[in-house]
């Protein structure tokens, strides 16, 4: 075969496989797992956790993906998740993340609801060495972080936000302090993302999650308001590596460094 024929021919071997229907993607040059989540449509975060992969979730040439296909379910008059996901066989985790579904977690009759296939456990995957963190709120920054090595100065970030905000996880992980009477930052919520790595959002409004809640990134864990010392409603924002604050900023997701 010449070398214009092979040329024309890899089209023709990509286009084979039907991103509609394929249970498995190999990822070629340039993809990313967005892209392959919108012409397989599935949702990529059900395609991530199938196949043990953590944020930011990138896809190299050459690896194969499981593609967990879905069917829809109507809710009726009476049902329930848990039940909803024992009539498939399918964790209703797996549901409500397939479906963008928040804690608590409520369904109405009449929803449409992807119901995503049960697939294999996926290989075990290590957390990885430093959480993806994101902002927890898209605030002005009214004081930022300014610790001094004798351990005066400032800790974190503070946050302006206005009374009702929602406060979003900074990164995936579980939650292991929701304290409603902290002294320093009164309403407290501290996050373990692994490997030493922990988060702390004070001066919360109100807690919407308790201790032993897995969260993922960007899910709601409170809202804000001004519950403490602070005249203004502020939130106030910590990184920690194995008990020592670090300047957030720095560990935000495209100011990572190896």
């Amino acid at each position: 075969m010449t070398r214009f024929a092979l040329i024309a021919a890899v089209p023709l071997l990509l286009a084979a496989a039907d991103p509609a229907t394929e249970t498995e993607h190999v990822v070629i040059e340039g993809e990313t797992l967005n892209g392959i989540a919108n012409r397989a449509g599935v949702p990529a975060s059900v395609i991530a956790a199938a196949n043990g992969l953590h944020e930011p979730y990138v896809v190299r040439p050459g690896q194969k993906l499981a593609i967990p296909r879905q069917r829809t379910y109507t809710v009726k008059p009476g049902d329930t998740g848990f039940a909803i996901a024992l009539r498939h066989g399918v964790p209703f985790d797996t549901i409500a993340v397939a479906n963008g579904l928040e804690p608590p977690y409520r369904i109405r009759p009449g929803q449409r609801l992807i119901v995503p296939a049960v697939l294999k456990a996926p290989p075990s995957a290590p957390a990885p060495a430093r959480p993806y963190f994101r902002p927890p709120h898209d605030g002005r920054v009214r004081l930022g972080y300014a610790l001094r090595p004798d351990g005066g100065g400032h800790d974190g970030i503070d946050y302006a936000v206005r009374p009702g905000d929602m406060v979003r996880a900074a990164a995936s992980g579980t939650v292991v302090e929701a304290s409603g009477s902290d002294p320093r930052f009164g309403r407290l919520v501290v996050i373990d993302h692994g490997n030493g790595w922990r988060s702390a959002y004070g001066h919360l409004g109100r807690i919407t999650v308790q201790a032993g809640d897995v969260v993922k990134s960007g899910e709601r864990i409170g809202i804000a308001g001004a519950a403490s010392e602070p005249d203004t409603a502020e939130l106030h924002f910590e990184i920690r590596k194995d008990g020592a604050r670090l300047d957030p900023q720095e560990h935000f997701r495209g100011n990572d460094r190896p």
